[in-house]
């Protein structure tokens, strides 16, 4: 029987995103600094770091909009703003370039200050390369007055020491499942989210919101309900790696059956597995399809 597609929903970008729901610690935490500026100086560097697809984006750009006093005075640093030596943008670049933090401080430098707050916003940290980090740490020596950097990191490791001292570091939470329902409710209200979906996004709404978006989810239960029938044959997991091998973003659905069926010891090995096929450009189907036939050798 040929399964109905799942509905595809229209997730906001960060940035247009007006809905943040959970992390009130860290909104509280924040205002009352900023409410209390002109007592206790308010810290200039605060790191908003957590798993990925919790809302940490969302939430700088929310106190973002809060502080800054004019257009002007707002500076973002991300892939969509990516730019090369040349000042073209490169949007689909892997990493944010050192072009883009120094075009950004030129902009800085040009903007006229009209006494406001003035806000710089990194999403992510974990995307800068080596030279945009050195670039971004330099400009943390000695910020700007009245410049408040707002940085987003997915993995506080990844992010280089002398500027995570230079930092005050909010840990945020993965989402609990009350919250991931609320905002399944908000943005995909007619979506049969199940219990077992929440479990398996780990806290992320934005892994939901990826499954939607590239179909994962539909492959999701096809990979789960083939592994659990007997009579699969390779041929079956072959189609269904097929489906998978195209999209990355859906390549974590593999740990997910793993974890599906209790089988912690194939973990290290997928994950090494998933890891090869971009590092070492192996070829994705083939990669995957040995992944699901180990998994289904182990039922």
């Amino acid at each position: 029987m040929v399964k109905k597609k799942a509905p595809v929903y229209d997730f906001p970008m960060p940035m247009d995103n007006e809905t943040l729901i959970g992390h009130m610690g860290t909104v509280k935490t924040f205002m009352d600094a900023w409410n209390n500026r002109s007592t206790h100086p308010i810290h200039p560097v605060w790191i908003l770091t957590g798993p990925r697809g919790i809302g940490k984006a969302t939430l700088a750009y929310k106190l973002a909009r809060m502080v800054y006093g004019n257009v002007g005075d707002f500076f973002i640093i991300d892939i969509a703003h990516n730019i090369d030596k040349d000042g073209k943008n490169k949007p689909d670049a892997k990493e944010i370039s050192v072009h883009t933090v120094r075009g950004m401080i030129d902009k800085m430098q040009l903007s006229s200050m009209s006494g406001d707050w003035r806000v710089v916003l990194i999403d992510s940290l974990d995307e800068l390369n080596k030279a945009a980090s050195n670039a971004i740490l330099k400009l943390l020596e000695e910020p700007p007055e009245k410049t408040l950097f707002l940085l987003v990191a997915h993995q506080l490791s990844n992010v280089l020491p002398t500027i995570r001292s230079r930092a005050r570091v909010e840990k945020m939470r993965p989402l609990s499942i009350s919250e991931l329902r609320d905002l399944c409710v908000r943005f995909m209200p007619d979506a049969d989210i199940s219990s077992e979906v929440l479990k398996l996004s780990n806290g992320s709404f934005g892994k939901i919101a990826d499954m939607n978006r590239t179909g994962g989810d539909v492959v999701y239960d096809e990979l789960i309900e083939a592994l659990q029938n007997e009579s699969t044959t390779s041929s079956d997991l072959m189609f269904i790696a097929k489906k998978i091998a195209p999209t990355p973003e859906v390549y974590s659905i593999l740990l997910d059956a793993i974890a599906y069926f209790g089988l912690a010891d194939l973990y290290p090995s997928a994950t090494k597995s998933i890891s090869d096929i971009t590092n070492l450009h192996l070829e994705p189907e083939i990669a995957i399809f040995k992944m699901l036939m180990e998994i289904k050798k182990c039922l």
